[in-house]
């Protein structure tokens, strides 16, 4: 592994993060740690503390007898976080209507466009949820809110798996561009409730797209997986 400027701990996590966002690991799959050591060519010291850390964002679990394995989200836990997401959202978006200035909106309105171009550019579904990302913190940013925004942080951590698994949806990633343009222009307006209602539909939406295959039918007794290209 190349050592760059980013602390080793923080690469190694990069790397296992975008290896379960891009299901090269797949949920219930274990994580050796001597697989993991000889693969990356780093310490166990340095992957314990990679996987302590994606356990902490949802992505790892730790189960007894069996060590870690990626993270499973049963369909009752999905639901919870969506709705979750719904709560804490559409709060933001009101605060972001009651706080921000019109460069926040226009900004916001930037990187909505952005959204679109990487959208209909067909670049990948990382690199998609990536820019759309930057949405998500011009929204922070006029909400003015740093409980709401770690609140945030946290809920998106958790549903990383399934927010990849619904932009890699057949129509879905325009859908959602189509979805973000409408709640972007509500908060534009200053409309709360025609915003709260758009931020309402687009999660509802990619809650059906995420939940389309259930997580808990991916297991290591479907039999033998192929080994991740994990690459920094």
């Amino acid at each position: 592994m190349e050592r760059v400027a980013a602390p080793l701990r923080e690469q190694v996590s990069n790397v296992l993060r975008q290896a379960i966002l891009d299901f090269e690991l797949q949920p219930g799959q274990r994580l050796v740690e001597r697989e993991l050591t000889d693969r990356l060519q780093v310490s166990r010291t340095t992957i314990r503390e990679s996987l302590r850390e994606l356990t902490a964002e949802g992505l790892v679990q730790v189960i007894p007898q069996r060590g870690a394995v990626v993270a499973t989200i049963s369909r009752e836990d999905a639901t919870d976080l969506y709705d979750a997401r719904i709560a804490i959202e559409c709060l933001i978006v009101t605060r972001f209507i009651e706080r921000a200035d019109e460069q926040h909106v226009q900004r916001l309105r930037s990187a909505t466009a952005r959204f679109r171009e990487a959208t209909a550019a067909g670049r990948s579904t990382r690199e998609v949820l990536t820019v759309k990302d930057e949405f998500y913190d011009e929204l922070i940013a006029g909400a003015r809110s740093p409980v709401l925004a770690n609140l945030l942080g946290s809920l998106h951590a958790r549903v990383s798996v399934l927010r990849a698994t619904s932009m890699s949806q057949p129509g879905r990633p325009l859908k959602a561009v189509e979805e973000i343009e409408t709640l972007t222009e509500a908060i534009a307006r200053r409309d709360a409730k025609a915003a709260s209602k758009a931020c309402t539909t687009h999660i509802k939406n990619a809650a059906k797209a995420g939940m389309r295959e259930n997580p808990d039918t991916h297991s290591e007794s479907n039999g033998h997986r192929s080994s991740p290209s994990l690459r920094p």
